[in-house]
């Protein structure tokens, strides 16, 4: 791979765990500061785990190192989605469907982009 991805791939890999903090915090705090008013928040569920997925799939690069990391995602988000009833929140599955999109589109479209340049590796 070129420099350039090597280090792309670095800084999403450097970039993700932060990314996956703010995520947990925001989906767990009692009262999450309304960052975007009038938003819908499946907007926003499927903007954060699109992100991640994005970050995860170009630090990651190979397809099923990637599918690991997508399953573990939605997962992930839906585990937040049930312990967010422990923090006097709801629990709503269209949530977690929100979320569980936003990671498959994120990683099919980062896979798709590094397949384009030419630089995703095939197992």
């Amino acid at each position: 791979m070129p420099p350039i991805v090597v280090t792309l791939s670095r800084l999403s890999f450097v970039l993700f765990w932060p990314a996956l903090a703010l995520i947990v915090w925001g989906e767990l705090a009692p009262h999450p500061p309304d960052v975007l008013p009038g938003a819908s928040d499946k907007v926003l569920h499927f903007t954060a785990y699109f992100g991640l997925a994005v970050l995860a799939t170009a630090a990651l690069v190979k397809p099923r190192t990637v599918l690991i990391a997508v399953l573990t995602l939605v997962a992930i988000g839906g585990a937040l989605e049930i312990l967010q009833s422990f923090t006097g929140r709801d629990a709503e599955w269209l949530d977690e469907a929100a979320n569980s999109l936003g990671v498959i589109t994120g990683a099919v479209v980062t896979l798709g982009f590094l397949r384009l340049v030419g630089h995703a590796r095939s197992d």
